[in-house]
């Protein structure tokens, strides 16, 4: 049996994702997600054999949600499910730990397919995807200089995106669970390290790094929403 979790915001998505998925006898879905900082919480209680995930999640981007996914919860294989189809940000995902790479504007049934090869520790992409372009690809990244943004924490990286988003600092303190001056702290190093210096030089920053919509919003328009802190 493959044990599954969907990490997508829209709710349309998860149920035909949910509906495709358990009609196989052999998938079982353990659980839905709606928000980035929820995956990992989720993965880690279920400890599930892959992730369906979805790139631009409120709150903490699935990119974000890669690393810290490969860092403490390495069982867990992912499937990255994109409406983003650039060679970049299928060379990305799977440079942050994922399998699979599925796209949205294809047949859902292919999750099946990418599910079942991720938990037997093989890759799959959507047909337009090619094992050929992304390895011209990753050629092409190694010639480029170090990525600054690879220099910055785990914390800083939140702080940093939710920053993009236009949370205050309170909301963002609120979200993590950690003081107002630790998140100015984070967020002056992660500046500081990708040579930032105003908040619309972040927005742009972020936009180009597909770290947000192109309509400069969370991912799902709205605020991001995160799980309330545990009680004290």
């Amino acid at each position: 049996m493959v044990r599954v979790v969907l990490a997508d915001d829209h709710a349309a998505i998860r149920l035909g994702v949910r509906t495709v998925l358990a009609a196989e006898a052999d998938v079982d879905v353990q659980a839905e997600v709606a928000d980035g900082l929820e995956v990992l919480p989720a993965v880690e209680r279920l400890r599930p054999d892959v992730l369906v995930l979805d790139l631009m999640m409120p709150s903490l981007h699935g990119l974000e949600v890669l690393r810290q996914i490969a860092q403490r919860a390495p069982q867990t294989r992912v499937v990255v499910y994109s409406m983003w189809s650039s060679e970049a940000y299928v060379f990305q995902a799977l440079r942050h730990g994922a399998l699979g790479y599925v796209l949205k504007s294809g047949d859902v049934a292919e999750l099946t397919s990418a599910v079942r090869c991720a938990a037997a520790g093989r890759r799959y992409f959507s047909p337009p995807i090619t094992e050929k372009a992304l390895e011209a690809y990753a050629e092409r990244a190694r010639e480029t200089p170090p990525d600054p943004y690879d220099t910055l924490t785990a914390r800083e990286r939140e702080v940093l995106l939710m920053a993009a988003a236009s949370l205050a600092n309170g909301e963002i303190a609120g979200r993590l669970c950690i003081s107002v001056r630790t998140v100015e702290t984070h967020r002056a190093h992660a500046m500081r390290k990708l040579h930032l210096r105003t908040h619309t030089d972040l927005v742009r920053f972020a936009l180009q790094r597909g770290l947000l919509p192109p309509d400069g919003t969370a991912a799902d328009g709205e605020t991001p929403h995160g799980p309330p802190c545990p009680s004290q």
